[in-house]
């Protein structure tokens, strides 16, 4: 039996520092299912800019795409709409954990926090919001388990009822799939559920884990064909320690001192993979606003193609860059212009493409640096016998002020 657990586990860590167009149906305010036993406790509002938010700048992106008619699923612990900022952003979706529910209940916080990262609205006073924020929010219950002192605690749901939660949010129009989760089992059912998404043109963005302390095992959903794997970096650039590495994980985005929205009211620090997750599936909603002729897989190419550099070991192709993702043109051309299909076992996914594209744009470079410099060599060894000789020839550059006989 795997000593790593087996079921749908929220992908955040505990909690750093607590601080003082087309009609569709809303989730109500006030939740109904039960209240939860142990709620979090109640946090002040942050006004002060989050380091994500500092780099990523949103409001540079917001005359470009706001994910304005995009649904983005967050497949988690629930999404709280009491939170002002999330007001009218959360549309009704399903509780599979306490079944009959519409996903507006949060116990851990941990989906509020995500669906904020994405689609969190401006507010007066308060530095934070979304990278996405007129995105929809469509919340799916599945999961209030934790890692807290290296142990999963609290309920989640069977694998094959995850992968029903997947297909539900597929099947109900959602254009991307956040999973802040990871099952450290390969599961039939799951990796058909990805394969379902993926064959109907979702972009699907999993957390790569925080347990390469503990093994480093391998992940899932982040590891099957078609999924973009987020690893996480703190606010110099460098691989998280709890941040698990492999060769599927595609790229790294902020997931440690994450900003994000508390359930009710207020704000918290958090950090994980869990909350590397939306910057990305934020940026994904971004492109499928701006481009929506994109397919998911060049959606996908075009996230992965446009990264920062970063060193080698865990962090995929490079660093999350929205503004490059959405601007910069390239590795989002289609490799074919038919509907793409599930991914064969023996087909790249999209990440690696788009890791290829990008090595090959890096060498189209390096071959037009090294033909610069092959001139800048041959003008030089020119150089180097014209002046002697016009100097001998007591040739000197003619003086602007000259003027010259017809």
């Amino acid at each position: 039996m795997s000593r790593y657990p087996t079921r749908p586990l929220l992908a955040g860590l505990t909690t750093l520092l607590t601080a003082p167009t087309t009609a569709v149906a809303f989730a109500a305010p006030a939740p109904a299912a039960p209240a939860c036993v142990a709620p979090p406790a109640p946090v002040g509002p942050v006004s002060a800019a989050p380091w994500p938010q500092q780099r990523y700048a949103p409001e540079r992106l917001a005359p470009l795409a706001t994910g304005a008619g995009v649904t983005v699923a967050v497949i988690d612990s629930g999404v709280d709409t009491r939170h002002p900022q999330l007001a009218g952003r959360v549309l009704a979706g399903t509780d599979l954990l306490d079944p009959g529910g519409d996903g507006s209940r949060d116990c851990v916080g941990h989906g509020t926090g995500v669906a904020s990262i994405i689609a969190a609205a401006p507010h007066d006073g308060i530095a934070f919001r979304g990278l996405a924020p007129n995105a929809r929010i469509l919340p799916v219950r599945v999961s209030e388990q934790q890692v807290v002192d290296g142990r999963g605690t609290g309920r989640t749901v069977r694998p094959t009822d995850f992968a029903r939660a997947l297909r539900w949010a597929v099947d109900h129009g959602a254009d991307v799939l956040n999973l802040s989760v990871v099952l450290y089992r390969d599961h039939p059912a799951v990796r058909a559920a990805v394969a379902h998404a993926v064959a109907r043109d979702v972009v699907v963005v999993a957390a790569a884990g925080n347990l390469h302390g503990s093994g480093n095992p391998r992940a899932y959903p982040a590891a099957y064909d078609g999924v973009l794997a987020v690893g996480a970096v703190a606010a110099d650039g460098q691989r998280a320690d709890f941040s698990q590495t492999g060769a599927h994980v595609d790229l790294v985005a902020p997931g440690t001192d994450v900003l994000i929205a508390a359930p009710g009211q207020g704000h918290h620090l958090a950090e994980g993979t869990s909350y590397a997750v939306p910057f990305v599936a934020a940026t994904a909603a971004l492109l499928r606003q701006y481009r929506p002729d994109l397919t998911a897989v060049e959606v996908t190419r075009r996230i992965v193609g446009s990264t920062d550099p970063a060193p080698d070991g865990g962090y995929g192709a490079g660093l999350l860059n929205p503004y490059r993702a959405v601007t910069e043109a390239g590795g989002g051309q289609p490799a074919r212009s038919e509907p793409v299909a599930a991914l064969a076992d023996d087909r790249p996914g999209p990440a690696l493409l788009a890791q290829q594209d990008r090595r090959a744009t890096a060498r189209r470079r390096a071959v037009l640096l090294a033909s610069a410099g092959m001139l800048v060599v041959a003008a030089v060894a020119l150089a180097a016998l014209v002046l002697p000789r016009g100097t001998r020839r007591r040739w000197r550059p003619a003086d602007p002020d000259e003027q010259h006989a017809g």
